[in-house]
């Protein structure tokens, strides 16, 4: 017996000691669903350019994210979401101090060559079509996901573009079984024909070759100069309590990442954070995979912003 546990300890010693050396030069990132191909390439860099560095990438809607850190209590490095108000409404200032906002997007309806009605889908069709019986569409779930709640504020805003009140709701109630937690789940759906289109980011329509129809600037939520007009539409989503309801608002999309202040790494987060908002490093991979980069970024109302970012920010 005592043979046994002279052996054993040093190998148990040895594999703590593995442990403790991974763990500190291991970063986990939890991070909206459309930035799955970026954040992946801009893993793959960083790592290629610091060696026994690992990066670990765990995907979900941005909201349902925000939720394993208040609610599952789980720890993350960096925090990316498709949504800076996910940061700033559910995080700050209990789990998080800051946000940096760096890229934009905008809403567009994607679909296959050959899903039904696609040979006569427009701006001024769309709307029809999805409503059209034979035709099956999916969406995100508002209540996980910055692309699902976008999805009703864009209908809404169609509403108004296109003077068909009641629109909205209609093509809300309509296929619900196909609604999925994050938008990117839709893919596979698409792919496989069980729906013809579905509401997306138009950096993953381009990332995944899709086809797409590109929406007016009045609906799509990616125009910056249109804030007033997208902030007459409003919904709601659950809070993080359960009779909790959050109003959301339109308005333009931005993208923001955090590192919380309960991170287990925050040095090396702070290394690849950096790294990504640099030109040649992550921000080079964003802009070529779709989005258009905000840095540098506006520093004003994102709070306590650590000095070592205030280089890539817009100073007065």
């Amino acid at each position: 017996m005592k043979k046994v546990n002279v052996l054993v300890l040093p190998l148990l010693l040895f594999l703590l000691g593995c442990n403790s050396s991974d763990k500190s030069n291991t970063i986990t990132i939890f991070h909206a669903g459309s930035l799955s191909l970026p954040l992946k390439a801009a893993a793959d860099s960083f790592m290629k350019a610091n060696p026994g560095v690992q990066v670990v990438l765990e995907s979900a809607g941005s909201v349902e994210c925000s939720r394993k850190i208040t609610e599952l209590g789980r720890k993350c490095d960096l925090f990316f979401s498709a949504d800076y108000n996910v940061i700033k409404n559910l995080l700050l200032t209990e789990y998080a101090t800051y946000f940096i906002p760096f890229a934009s997007n905008k809403m567009v309806v994607a679909y296959r060559p050959d899903s039904r009605l696609a040979d006569s889908i427009s701006a001024d069709s769309w709307i029809d079509i999805l409503l059209n019986q034979d035709v099956r569409y999916g969406r995100s779930d508002p209540n996980n996901d910055p692309c699902g709640y976008r999805t009703v504020l864009l209908l809404e805003l169609a509403e108004k573009y296109y003077s068909r009140t009641g629109v909205a709701s209609q093509i809300l109630a309509k296929d619900n079984k196909y609604i999925r937690p994050k938008e990117v789940d839709l893919i596979a759906l698409l792919e496989a024909g069980a729906i013809d289109y579905f509401f997306i980011y138009e950096s993953v329509a381009l990332q995944h070759d899709l086809s797409f129809l590109s929406l007016p600037d009045s609906i799509n939520l990616g125009n910056p100069d249109l804030s007033d007009y997208y902030s007459s539409v409003s919904t709601q989503i659950k809070g993080s309590k359960p009779d909790e309801v959050l109003s959301i608002h339109g308005e333009p999309i931005l993208y923001a990442f955090t590192i919380p202040t309960n991170a287990p790494n925050a040095e090396l987060a702070q290394k690849f954070a950096s790294f990504f908002l640099s030109k040649n490093g992550g921000l080079s991979i964003v802009e070529a995979m779709g989005q258009n980069v905000l840095v540098p970024f506006n520093p004003d109302g994102c709070g306590e912003v650590p000095k070592e970012f205030l280089k890539f920010a817009k100073m007065n």
